[in-house]
């Protein structure tokens, strides 16, 4: 989808490195993609805090995560210090993400995907979304998209708006915007009751066992994204996956078991573009979630 005749404000190193032999895609296209899709990437890491996954290789070599700002980003790169979770007196310092400069840096420094957090740095820990990550068994996205429906049927029953996406890979991620006040804790508290209910409630389908064997076929249901400093990937961002899949938003009417995830790419998502924003009203709509945890306590 990019053009790469286009300048761009860094120098790429090693530009013509292949990330992804089996379709030719490069690095200069993995920067050029970034640098085209930002302004609608924009929205969802402005602020954010970013853990970064760094795949120098693209798919041929290994990745690492690393939450410490690299010492080679720009000067002047946005940061934020948070305590250790282990309650150690260390502190962590966080790349900020919401400028180009930051996302093209990144990304030349060998990071595929974008994962950013629910909160914000000036409103840290407290988010203005809760997510869910469906992740089917059977590896099959058939299975998370009729999962999703389930999904949704439910928050539909509690009022409260949700926007789906693919999550890149074989999986779904539903958003929900919600105002600013709870905190992460709060947040992952809701969700986790949500979601074990909701389970319960289909069985056969769909579960919330941490252990992996113990799931089957099942669609695990993770509320875990929604942790203080636990991240999940942007919309728009493109996934260390074959074929260069892109987390794509969607509308609820496209969630369907013969949707193909593969089919939004590094390649073709010019196209995708063309189209109107699925999630184009998604912070208008942020929502009470003391409103969905009154409703929960109804049902």
């Amino acid at each position: 989808m990019t053009s790469k005749s286009k300048a761009l404000p860094i120098k790429v190193s090693n530009p013509d490195k292949v990330f992804w032999p089996e379709d030719g895609y490069t690095k200069l296209d993995l920067v050029s993609f970034y640098r085209d899709v930002f302004p609608v990437l924009r929205p969802y890491v402005k602020d954010r805090i970013l853990t970064l996954e760094r795949c120098p290789d693209g798919m041929l070599g290994q990745c690492f995560y690393q939450k410490e700002m690299p010492g080679s980003m720009p000067p002047g790169t946005p940061t934020k210090k948070i305590q250790n979770e282990s309650g150690a007196r260390r502190k962590t310092n966080y790349v900020v993400g919401g400028a180009l400069s930051t996302q093209l840096a990144l990304t030349n420094l060998g990071c595929i995907a974008v994962h950013v957090t629910g909160s914000r740095a000036k409103t840290f820990p407290k988010p203005d979304w809760a997510c869910i990550d469906l992740d089917p068994g059977s590896g099959k996205f058939s299975d998370a998209a009729i999962a999703g429906l389930l999904v949704k049927e439910s928050l539909d029953a509690l009022e409260v708006i949700s926007f789906p996406k693919t999550s890149g890979s074989r999986g779904l991620h539903i958003f929900i915007p919600i105002r600013v006040g709870p905190t992460a804790g709060e947040v992952l508290k809701f969700m986790q009751q949500f979601l074990a209910r909701l389970a319960a409630s289909h069985p056969k389908t769909l579960t919330v066992e941490h252990a992996i064997a113990a799931r089957g076929n099942r669609v695990y249901l993770d509320a875990f994204r929604n942790g203080a400093v636990q991240t999940v990937v942007s919309p728009f961002s493109v996934r260390r996956k074959p074929h260069a899949p892109v987390s794509t938003p969607l509308m609820w009417s496209e969630v369907k078991p013969s949707l193909a995830p593969a089919s939004f790419n590094l390649g073709n998502f010019r196209t995708r573009l063309e189209k109107k924003d699925p999630w184009g009203g998604f912070f208008k709509t942020s929502q009470s979630l003391r409103f969905a945890i009154d409703n929960l306590k109804k049902i």
